[in-house]
């Protein structure tokens, strides 16, 4: 009886542990197997997609037909619509160069020829039409991309103190062509505004120095070197915005628009 209870037992205690094997030791295989296979996947993934990149710094004009050829150019004419380029446009503009850049091999080669395309865009008319459809058409089906895009251009125009009547109509045309409704657009004009309210409409000299982290007794070039490296710091980055959510670009934008006001109120007191 002894030995039966002892069989029993010890059945038992095979079933158990075989039972525990496949619950665990085995579905810990196959979950690390799976995480791994995974990773190789998003690993080759990447290298695919550099090396993609990689092949449109070959040549001006591969660049120039891709979707960030293209986008380049829709932001030159984002940028000029309104007479010239402002100062802070200009910096956000190479800023968003440099953003680009880091992902290409031949860094300096890719900026250069992504400031010969916005170059050449910004002193051309007529074409803004063309270039959105060219562009609408690469995206596909890819919403989100277009309202990114779209995103970033409106903050371009924002940045110098609100749109004015000749962005709004370069905007327009573009959503238009990127099959982004009058009502999506307005929803992110809105989002920016709303934001932009949230803001101080009147900053005192000692709040613009605190928000710049600098000191009244620090001379113009101390302050402007924190400025830019502030500005450079906080600025809308079209490649980090497509890891991120929707409201990045405007909050990005908003403490952007911060930063150039108190350094504004600060170069006026300083006159």
């Amino acid at each position: 009886m002894g030995e039966i209870m002892n069989l029993k037992k010890w059945i038992f205690i095979a079933i158990l542990l075989t039972i525990l094997y496949y619950t665990f030791v085995v579905n810990f295989v196959i979950t690390l197997s799976i995480i791994a296979t995974l990773y190789v996947a998003f690993r080759l993934y990447k290298f695919n997609t550099r090396r993609k990149l990689n092949k449109l710094s070959a040549s001006k004009e591969l660049f120039q037909e891709s979707e960030l050829g293209l986008f380049i150019a829709l932001v030159a004419k984002v940028a000029k619509a309104d007479g010239r380029v402002q100062e802070l446009e200009a910096q956000l503009i190479g800023m968003m160069f440099d953003d680009i850049a880091k992902v290409f091999d031949e860094k300096e080669k890719t900026r250069a020829i992504m400031k010969e395309i916005f170059n050449e865009e910004k002193e051309k008319d007529g074409d803004t039409k063309e270039i959105a459809q060219a562009l609408n058409k690469l995206l596909g089906r890819s919403i989100l991309k277009r309202k990114q895009f779209v995103t970033f251009l409106i903050q371009l125009a924002f940045v110098d103190n609100g749109i004015s009547s000749d962005e709004e109509k370069v905007l327009r045309e573009i959503t238009k062509e990127l099959n982004i409704s009058d009502a999506q657009y307005d929803t992110i004009i809105n989002n920016f505004e709303n934001r932009m309210k949230n803001k101080q409409q009147t900053m005192t000299p000692k709040e613009a120095y605190e928000i710049l982290g600098v000191k009244e007794s620090d001379d113009m070039n101390t302050i402007k070197k924190t400025y830019r490296k502030l500005i450079r710091q906080y600025h809308p980055d079209i490649i980090s915005s497509q890891d991120k959510g929707e409201s990045y670009m405007e909050e990005a934008t908003a403490k952007t628009q911060e930063i150039n006001q108190a350094y504004q109120v600060i170069k006026d007191e300083k006159k």
